[in-house]
């Protein structure tokens, strides 16, 4: 298509849309034609100017007005330069080539369909190619409905939109005033309102919603007071005083933390964390957390990595409540006394060998102590197997602790006996010694307060076997005056003297007794506690009368301040044998007999040997 052409069809294009526009190639000038003056109208009659002649002013104007998007630079290309712009020249190219590409595309969509459908004279292809070619004009009418119901929609709810807007228009500078003034009234109501101040002895303590709000933290906070002192307590009204007026949000409280405020004026009771052990009170702390890292501290102090569990023996529990001001610790004491001990009643189960005055010392206890606290025991006559209650100082918090262990275990070897005839009956030889075998053992193991208390086995894997001891063992009659390695009585009354450190009886005796000193009457017989050879019988300062009798297995016992001796040096004695007669010889306040039992020359307490 040439310029020429080109630019007649858009002229021509121009005044088919309303002859706003003339020709571009006739001039700016020719749009507005100037009113005839020699040929007025009629004042009656307007005079018949076609639509796009307008009066020149007007024309200046609709010039001057400015043209918007691309369609109007364009024109405005057009009027200035009179000519076709180079824009629209290569827009229309660009359209053209569109078209083009168009076509090409749907004649090779057409010609894909006719090769996947080829023409056939079966019904079932002719009846696919008819519903191939129905579904597109399907699809545009279900389009076009939907359009059409959408646009009805729209104008609905357009016309409701214009219905309201002119039914409740109002001008828009009511509008900003009454949206200024309600921004004002709610905002200045949400940082302000009317509540109550409270003050005690002229200091204000806390504002609250209302005057009655005030009054039952007030009560409530005596009877809090009055509950945990213990008595009872009331408020001095005249140092409250109510003060009520507009005040700022943010500094109005609620009634609970006008009562915190209010006790921490008052003094007498404070809102802290109390730690309860059993029930009782240890003590207390107003930092939140503080006691729960504290008690675990002291889990963690006992745990490791082996650790099961780690838990309190005690019921340990952890308040937030009103208590007495002088209950509120420091932190660090409080941690000082939970790792410390406390005075609490044990009991103690009487043994062999036991003495009264050995059980106070024990624990940390005199006699008369020990006394005072198991009432109507006689202290010279107590027995085997009684329960005794005593004052001991215990940790405030047992720590249970359940770990796992792993370690190598001895396994004790099996000792096989064969008789001999040169043996005395109870004397073995060892002919070949046993050795210990090894074991793999993981078990679970409890410690209270770092004592072992339970040990359970899990597994146990031999890794050594044990070796067996083989040994002789005597069948020979054991001569009556050989020792048993046990001890009987030397005579049968009441301990009037026990062994270890005491006052000097009458001033004469020892205080430093080797010894126990049992009652009997004078004459009363004594005998041997063991068999053995006799290695002293007389006169010995004052012991008074002594025998002396060495049992041969490193033991040697002694009996003194008899009235008279029934053996000799050199005596072979049996087991129960009389060797003396209780009397009062020697350093000696009555008749008594004195016993001794010494194992390689050292004095041992005889309770701890005698049955």
């Amino acid at each position: 298509m040439s310029e020429h052409m080109r630019n007649n069809h858009h002229s021509a294009k121009q005044s088919r849309r309303g002859g706003k526009r003339l020709s571009a190639q006739q001039p700016d000038q020719s749009r507005c034609r100037e009113p005839l003056e020699q040929q007025p109208a009629p004042a009656a009659v307007k005079p018949l100017i076609p639509e796009w002649e307008e009066a020149p002013a007007a024309c200046e104007a609709q010039d001057r007005r400015p043209r918007r998007g691309l369609r109007g630079a364009v024109r405005s290309w057009q009027d200035s330069e009179g000519e076709v712009s180079p824009v629209v020249t290569g827009c229309k190219s660009l359209a053209e080539k569109a078209k083009e590409t168009r076509r090409h595309w749907r004649r090779l969509v057409r010609e894909k369909k006719a090769k996947r459908f080829p023409e056939s004279e079966r019904l079932p292809v002719q009846m696919l190619l008819l519903v191939w070619d129905i579904l597109p004009t399907l699809g545009s009418l279900l389009g076009e409905r939907v359009r059409a119901n959408r646009k009805q929609r729209g104008e609905r709810v357009s016309a409701l939109r214009a219905k309201l807007g002119r039914r409740w228009r109002l001008h828009p500078a009511m509008l900003l005033c009454g949206g200024c003034v309600a921004a004002a009234v709610g905002l200045f109501f949400s940082a302000y309102t009317f509540g109550t101040t409270v003050l005690y002895d002229g200091e204000v303590i806390a504002a609250v919603g209302s005057q009655s709000a005030a009054e039952e933290a007030a009560a409530d906070l005596e009877a809090v007071t009055a509950r945990t002192l213990g008595e009872s307590y009331s408020i001095d009204d005249s140092m409250i005083q109510y003060s009520s007026g507009l005040l700022r949000r943010q500094d109005v409280v609620d009634a609970t933390t006008l009562e915190e405020d209010l006790s921490q004026q008052i003094g007498l009771v404070t809102q802290a964390y109390s730690l309860y052990v059993d029930g009782e009170l240890v003590g207390a702390t107003p930092y939140e957390g503080a006691l729960e890292e504290l008690l675990n501290q002291l889990k963690s102090g006992s745990a490791n990595e082996n650790t099961i569990s780690c838990e309190f023996a005690e019921d340990v529990e952890i308040k937030q409540e009103y208590v007495p001001t002088d209950k509120v610790m420091n932190l660090g004491y409080l941690a000082e006394l939970l790792y410390s001990t406390k005075t609490a009643e044990v009991t103690y189960t009487v043994k062999a060998g036991d003495t009264w005055s050995e059980i106070a010392e024990d624990h940390d206890m005199t006699s008369k102590e020990l006394l005072a606290m198991n009432p109507g025991y006689d202290i010279d006559k107590i027995q085997i197997g009684e329960v005794l209650t005593l004052s001991e100082a215990v940790p405030y918090l047992t720590v249970t602790v359940k770990q796992r262990e792993y370690y190598v275990e001895d396994v004790m070897y099996d000792i096989e006996y064969t008789d001999s005839a040169d043996l005395y009956k109870g004397d073995y030889k060892v002919v070949s010694s046993g050795e210990y075998g090894a074991a793999d053992v993981v078990a679970n193991v409890t410690y209270v307060n770092g004592v072992e208390t339970e040990r359970t086995i899990l597994s146990s894997v031999t890794l050594k076997e044990p070796v067996t001891e083989q040994r002789l063992q005597g069948t020979k009659e054991r001569p009556t005056w050989y020792p048993t390695g046990t001890f009987r009585w030397p005579i049968s009354g009441r301990i009037t003297s026990g062994f270890g450190g005491r006052s000097s009886p009458g001033g004469i005796g020892s205080t430093n007794h080797q010894g126990i000193d049992i009652a009997g009457s004078y004459g009363t017989p004594v005998y041997a506690a063991d068999g053995g050879t006799v290695t002293y019988a007389g006169w010995m300062g004052g012991y008074g009368y002594l025998v002396e009798i060495n049992h041969g297995n490193g033991y040697v016992t002694r009996y003194g301040h008899n009235s008279s001796l029934t053996v000799s040096v050199g005596q072979h004695v049996y087991k129960g044998q009389q060797i003396a007669r209780v009397g009062s010889t020697g350093n000696s306040t009555g008749n008594h007999c004195h016993f001794e039992i010494r194992y390689n020359g050292v004095a041992r307490n005889p309770l701890n040997y005698l049955p």
